[in-house]
Formats: C-alpha cells, sequence, structure tokens
C-alpha cells in the first residue's frame, strides 16, 4: 500500500504545481499497468520531469506489476518501481490486460492514476470506465473516444466524417453525421463490414485489387492478408477471422508506393488539441514497425500542414483526451495521403517527437491528467514560441505570467533537428524474423551526446517466453537525416549482446547502409 506519509511528503509540490497551472486533479502517485519496454520509459521519463520540476525525482510515486516470469528474469521496470505487487504469470490475460486485477490493484495500493502504456488493456474500453467508478484517474482517453477511434471501422467512418481522406474501402459508401461520429449506430456500422467471403470479394471488386482484408481488432500483424484475385480472397478471408475470433472485417484498397506517415497529438479536457510534429515509420517487418524517423522529409511542408490539421479535426470530433497518434499512408506517386487508423494511445516510437519537439510525452500525460490545460503546459507553450523563463523547472514564475492562446492558430516552432530510431528485437532475421527467447548473458550500450537507447533487460537477465520481442529502442539523432542515419549505424555497431537469443542488430545495420 501506498504509504500516507510517502505522499504526505510529496503534497505540497504537486498540490501547487497543479493548482498554479489551473488544474483540478493533483497526481501524487501512478500504477504502472504493464511491463518491458513501455514501463521503463514510463517510468525513466517522469524520474527525469520530476527533478526538473519539482527538485525530486521521487516526486511521483511509481507503483509496478511484476508477474513470476518477471521476478524470475530480474525485469528492469521492479528495479526501477518505487514498489511493486507480483501479480498472476502467464499470458497477459492473467495480469497486465486483466482490467479486474489492474482496478483491485489500483485500489488496494491507494494510487491517483493508472498509466496503462501500449499493448495489454491500453486500448480497452472498460479500464477507463472502471477507474472512474473508483475515482481513479485514467492517463488516456475516455472510454467513448477511445472505443470510437480504436476501432478501425469507426476510426475510418469518423475520419471521413471529419473531412479525412480515406482509401477506397468497404464503408467508402457510408455517411455519419460529424455531429454524431462520437457514437456511431450499430446498422450503420454493419454497413461497412464484410462478414462473408463472397461479400469479401464483391467488396475488393468495387474496391479495386490489390487489397487488404483486415479485422478491425486485429494489430501487431494479425488479421491482415493481401490480396491480388477473388480466388485469394478466398483462400486468406477465414484466416483472418481466425486470427481475431469475433472481429469486425473490412477491406481496403492498397496504397502502391505509399510511405506510413504519423502525427502525435496531446489533447486536454479543454477541447484543446496540439499536433506536435510528424513521424515517418515505413520500415516495417510483417506489418510492424522496425525503423522510425522524424520529422517528415518524403512530404512537402504544405501537405505536413494538412496531415497535422486533419488529425487535429478527428481528434476534436470525438473529444478526444491525452496522447493519441494518427496513422497516414501517403502516395509517392500522386502526393495524396489518406487516413490509416488513430491509436488510442502513447505509441512506442514517441521518443522519436520528443527529441525534434523536446516534450515529454509520458509527463505530458500525467500534466494532461491534472486537468491542466495545453497552454499552460511550459513544454507546450515553448513548442508554440510563447516562452516565459524556460522549461518545466520554471513553472512558478511561467504560472505567473502564462496567457492563454489559441491552438487552432498558433503556429508552432521547427522541428530541432533529425531523429531515427531503432526497435531492437530478439528475433532471427535469417528465420522469417521469429521471437527467440532465454538467458542475455551481457548487453553493454553506452549512450552518447546524440545516440541514446534504453532496454528492458540488462546483462544477466533473461527474456522469457511471455515477452514481447521487442527489449531495446536505439535513437539517433543529427542536424540533418543522413547525419542522424550515420549517427545510428555507429550506434549500433558499439551495441555488444551476447546470450542465447537472436536479436535484428546487424540485419538492420545493413538496412541503414543503403538508405
Amino acid at each position: 500500500m501506498v504509504e500516507s506519509d510517502q505522499i504526505n511528503g510529496r503534497m505540497s509540490s504537486v498540490d501547487e504545481f497543479c493548482k498554479a497551472l489551473g488544474g483540478d486533479s493533483p497526481i501524487h502517485s501512478v500504477l504502472v499497468a504493464n511491463n518491458g519496454m513501455a514501463a521503463v520509459k514510463f517510468m525513466r521519463s517522469i524520474r527525469t520531469w520530476a527533478l526538473e520540476t519539482f527538485g525530486n525525482e521521487k516526486a511521483i510515486l511509481l507503483v509496478a506489476m511484476a508477474t513470476p516470469e518477471d521476478l524470475r528474469i530480474n525485469a528492469e521496470h521492479i528495479r526501477i518501481a518505487d514498489q511493486f505487487l507480483e501479480v498472476p504469470g502467464g499470458t497477459n490475460n492473467n495480469n497486465y490486460a486483466n482490467v479486474q486485477l489492474i482496478v483491485e490493484i489500483a485500489e488496494r495500493t491507494r494510487v491517483s492514476a493508472v498509466w496503462p502504456g501500449w499493448g495489454h488493456a491500453s486500448e480497452n474500453p472498460e479500464l477507463p470506465d472502471a477507474l472512474m467508478e473508483k475515482g481513479i484517474i485514467f492517463l488516456g482517453p475516455p472510454s467513448a473516444a477511445m472505443g470510437a477511434l480504436g476501432d478501425k471501422i469507426g476510426s475510418s467512418l469518423i475520419a471521413q466524417a471529419a473531412g479525412v481522406p480515406t482509401l477506397p474501402w468497404s464503408g467508402s459508401h457510408v455517411k455519419v453525421p460529424q455531429e454524431t461520429c462520437h457514437s456511431i449506430p450499430e446498422e450503420i456500422y454493419k454497413n461497412a463490414c464484410v462478414s462473408t467471403t463472397d461479400e469479401a470479394v464483391a467488396s475488393c471488386q468495387v474496391v479495386g485489387y490489390p487489397a487488404m482484408i483486415k479485422a478491425s481488432w486485429g494489430g501487431g500483424g494479425k488479421g491482415i492478408r493481401k490480396v491480388h484475385n477473388d480466388d485469394e480472397v478466398r483462400a486468406l478471408f477465414k484466416q483472418v477471422q481466425g486470427e481475431v475470433p469475433g472481429s469486425p472485417i473490412f477491406i481496403m484498397k492498397v496504397a502502391s508506393q505509399s510511405r506510413h506517415l504519423e502525427v502525435q497529438l496531446l489533447c486536454d479536457k479543454h477541447g484543446n488539441v496540439a499536433a506536435l510534429h510528424s513521424r515517418d515509420c515505413s520500415v516495417q517487418r510483417r506489418h510492424q514497425k522496425i525503423i522510425e524517423e522524424g520529422p517528415i522529409t518524403v512530404a512537402p511542408p504544405e501537405t505536413i500542414k494538412e496531415l497535422e490539421q486533419a488529425a487535429r479535426r478527428l481528434a476534436k470530433c470525438v473529444q478526444y483526451q491525452g496522447a493519441a497518434t494518427v496513422e497516414y499512408l501517403y502516395s509517392m506517386e500522386t502526393g495524396e495521403y489518406y487516413f490509416l487508423e488513430l491509436n488510442p494511445r502513447l505509441q512506442v516510437e514517441h521518443p522519436v517527437t520528443e527529441w525534434i519537439a523536446e516534450i515529454n510525452l509520458p509527463a505530458s500525460q500525467v500534466v494532461v491528467g491534472m486537468g491542466i490545460p495545453l497552454y499552460n503546459i511550459p513544454e507546450i507553450r515553448r513548442f508554440y514560441g510563447i516562452e516565459h523563463g524556460g522549461g518545466y523547472h520554471a513553472w512558478k514564475e511561467i504560472s505567473a505570467v502564462a496567457t492563454k492562446f489559441d491552438l487552432d492558430k498558433a503556429q508552432s516552432v521547427k522541428p530541432k533537428g533529425h531523429c531515427v530510431a531503432v526497435r531492437v528485437t530478439s528475433e532471427d532475421p535469417d528465420d522469417g524474423f521469429k521471437p527467440t527467447s532465454g538467458r542475455v548473458e551481457e548487453l553493454n550500450f553506452k549512450s552518447k551526446p546524440n545516440v541514446w537507447a534504453y532496454f528492458s533487460v540488462k546483462s544477466g537477465g533473461a527474456i522469457h517466453e511471455f515477452s514481447d520481442s521487442q527489449f531495446g529502442h536505439v535513437f539517433a539523432f543529427g542536424e540533418s537525416r543522413s547525419l542522424a542515419i550515420a549517427n545510428m549505424v555507429l550506434g549500433l555497431k558499439e551495441i555488444q549482446i551476447r546470450g542465447e537469443i537472436r536479436t535484428n542488430v546487424d540485419y538492420t545495420v545493413d538496412l541503414l547502409n543503403v538508405r
């Protein structure tokens, strides 16, 4: 349990911060309902922010969840946390994706808020509702916005209502009034789906080949198949259904020669939405990202501005709160862009944005969770060139002189250089990127001013059978894209990993050398 005297020691500075910047719900402690990379990154970000803000890196108490498997491998997030509670092991429905368990632990430890991270329960609308009933803050969107935009079919219908371009798909003909886009009637929703093989074939013929058969609840490479003709649809439709049982299915045309572009959003509960620059995540394997970079360099500035404004319209349409990423496909042939999906959570690659926008995104989630408006957050003011005295350490001075400004009209400062990110995974590139697990005898990496990394495992640890295959993330910065890539190659070459696992490091170095 979070001890009352521990909390009381944190009361004055956090309460003062929240009140001074216009918030209404001070957050003194957070349950991190995640493990691995997500938990490590969040905890380190909050520690850094708390030190800069309050002069005390432990001003916000961090509570971890730990499975027997996590304890066995000396998982890094357990070591960083102020305290942890052991939870059942096995697959994530027993622990990090178990809404009832998360709420019970949050109540037992009396935390102010719960951070879901990515994966696991982060996109389950039941979690924010269950926490709200207990008076606990969810550091993410309300269930209505999460349910509407976390669903690929619903989000495409909302995008059409908000005037955001979409690729030809099985719901292109379906119209949703913008004023009701946050709650789509079931009959309208069904009109955008295909439920049988014959319907899928008919829809593909209208949309045009090549096309994608996609499960709305799919993700991470599951529930998606590319088809080139009617016979392939008949052969693969049942596979998509089987990979994501019960999920609605839809058809979408493939955008040839397209790039995977995205915009990072941060939204408060007062209706303000900030677009925090852009990222290019086109290099993927098995429909999962492996190299990310920002800002976008393949599209002209006016198109990037359109991507940002379209993303903001979409978030406002559903009264979104918290961090989100709007993803697009961008045609290199025509220069046109199309809505792909909105992720109602923080993305794995968010540090790319942190580096070029100079904004601590996990800390921003906590600040927004306190009810503080975006226009009072020091880092956001700096992002828009409205600065009073610098970063978070000067919040007392800023709060005294800060004035409200219109984010719809404000112009952001230019991105700070270029950032490239590489996901380090325990996969065998020579065996179709098959995940591997086992002991990690040595993991050695030394960060430099322009190359930074974090890992969910240390020397002497291990990657267990229920771990996500990603156990590291490397970020390289440069004044230009070419310098950032060169710094990344040098950084990757200096990583030393010995143990029972295989990794993608050498493969990625080869890939970057030809970019």
